[in-house]
């Protein structure tokens, strides 16, 4: 079969002569050795294997459905050992620095006091939770769960775009990409040595007991969902399933002297760790918003009282706004005293008089965003937007300026993905997690999403992306 590598950005799989890099070679000799009738019932296969397991995500506000099938692409994204290991140090120092900077801006604020980051952005956030200041969560920990957003530029150097401190999707799905490529595509891990993701699970639970608080026997942890109709319930129902504790909506739990308890057929159980994929202002009628039906009343009242464990801490969403991301190197050299490892797009604050101006002059150039946008929505691509998109942003931006930010087009990498009968190069990031308990720890790979439509630089589910399996290659002895 062929491939057809890309020429305007930096392709993943390909030289800009042509030949495949040494860790695709295999990729390359194998799957473009198969017929198209070979690969279509492989795919076919995967497709059904999906769709029998429930593997799908929810689009709102679509009428024919809310459920589809997870689009899944069956040429492996691979990274090889040494270039992994460069990853991994830079996303370590960078949730090192995170976690340290919300400790700061909920206790004694010295990123404020020092001018690293600016007041009025810290404290106009509805992230920023001014009832939590001087709570400290069990072991200083605020992001358990952190899924770091990367991209590669012209020349191959990985970026960072964004930070999702909050409840971060998609590690159900680099699990299960896992399982269907071992299954459909056995002789390409005889070529690789590929480094296992299925302990994801056991080490997320490691993670939460280690920050439960102290109580007698084995601390109880427990998933809490808002509800099936959520796009990410199959991820919640998948890892309290994988982890073995129990999935809860609020009306599952109950707050009483201060401690969570669980309603089961024998009565209360206590709960010790709360795996929340429920936002912030959910979480608590009591606390924040009153007409929340998710929540469990009085939830927030025991975790300051320091009973209960809640991952990703409330209050934790300042960190991983669009423009807090912008500060991100001057927030590593002030906690760290250490230059930032990994490299990020150059990004204009709209709160910036300066900035802003610059902005507004730069549409036609610029991608702007809503500081706490989420999902590729509420975007302006101003390279492919008419003069009346811009025009009509442009209104929006001017009612608040400190919304937004901007940053240049970045065309992001590609990689052979099969489309219409052939290898065709999309457009790809990269969501590697990071779990933080006693250590740090990065989960080797993570969740390559695919623009499946051709020009697009969209890589999301809701609006046409699909995933691939990502191989991190074990290093070779020696």
């Amino acid at each position: 079969m062929e491939w057809f590598p890309e020429r305007d950005a930096f392709d993943e799989i390909f030289t800009a002569g042509g030949d495949p890099r040494p860790h695709y070679a295999s990729v390359v000799d194998l799957l473009g050795s198969m017929d198209e009738r070979e690969l279509r019932r492989r795919e076919q296969l995967q497709r059904l294997s999906l769709l029998n397991q429930g593997i799908t995500f929810a689009v709102y506000g679509e009428r024919e459905g809310s459920e589809r099938v997870f689009p899944f692409d069956f040429v492996p994204r691979v990274i090889a050992a040494d270039e992994w290991k460069r990853l991994e140090e830079g996303l370590v120092q960078r949730v090192t620095a995170i976690n340290l900077f919300l400790h700061d801006v909920y206790g004694a604020q010295r990123c404020l006091h020092e001018g690293i980051i600016p007041w009025e952005l810290v404290f106009s956030r509805d992230e920023f939770k001014r009832e939590l200041i001087g709570l400290n969560p069990p072991h200083e920990v605020y992001t358990h769960v952190v899924g770091t957003d990367l991209i590669r530029d012209d020349h191959g150097e990985y970026m960072v775009l964004e930070d999702n401190c909050r409840s971060p999707s998609g590690v159900s799905y680099v699990v299960e990409n896992r399982n269907l490529m071992s299954r459909s595509f056995p002789e390409l891990f005889a070529e690789y040595p590929v480094r296992p993701v299925e302990g994801y699970p056991r080490q997320l639970l490691e993670s939460l007991e280690f920050v439960a608080p102290a109580s007698e026997g084995a601390p109880q942890a427990v998933v809490l969902t808002p509800g099936i109709h959520n796009s990410a319930y199959f991820e919640h129902s998948f890892l309290a399933r994988e982890m073995g504790v129990p999935l809860v909506e609020g009306w599952d739990l109950a707050v009483e002297n201060n401690h969570v308890f669980m309603r089961t057929t024998d009565g209360l159980q206590r709960v010790d760790v709360i795996y929340r994929r429920i936002d912030d202002d959910f979480l608590d009628p009591l606390a924040f918003r009153r007409d929340s039906t998710l929540g469990v009343p009085g939830l927030i009242n025991a975790y300051r009282a320091g009973n209960v464990a809640i991952a990703n801490a409330p209050g934790a969403g300042v960190a991983d706004d669009k423009a807090t991301y912008a500060f991100l190197p001057d927030l590593i050299r002030f906690f760290l005293d250490e230059e930032p490892r990994l490299a990020q797009v150059p990004t204009y604050v709209g709160l910036r008089s300066d900035d802003f101006r610059y902005m507004m002059e730069h549409l036609d150039e610029l991608v702007v965003k809503t500081t706490g946008g989420a999902g590729g929505y509420g975007m302006l691509m101003g390279p492919f937007a008419s003069r009346p998109e811009i025009d009509a942003y442009a209104e929006q931006m001017r009612a608040n300026p400190a919304g937004y930010v901007a940053q240049p087009l970045v065309k992001l990498s590609a990689h052979g993905t099969w489309i219409d009968r052939a290898f065709r190069a999309r457009r790809v990031d990269l969501r590697p997690f990071i779990l933080y308990g006693d250590r740090i720890r990065v989960l080797p790979g993570g969740l390559t999403r695919v623009a499946l439509r051709e020009g697009s630089f969209v890589v999301n589910s809701s609006q046409g992306g699909g995933s691939k399996d990502t191989w991190v290659l074990e290093e070779r002895p020696g």
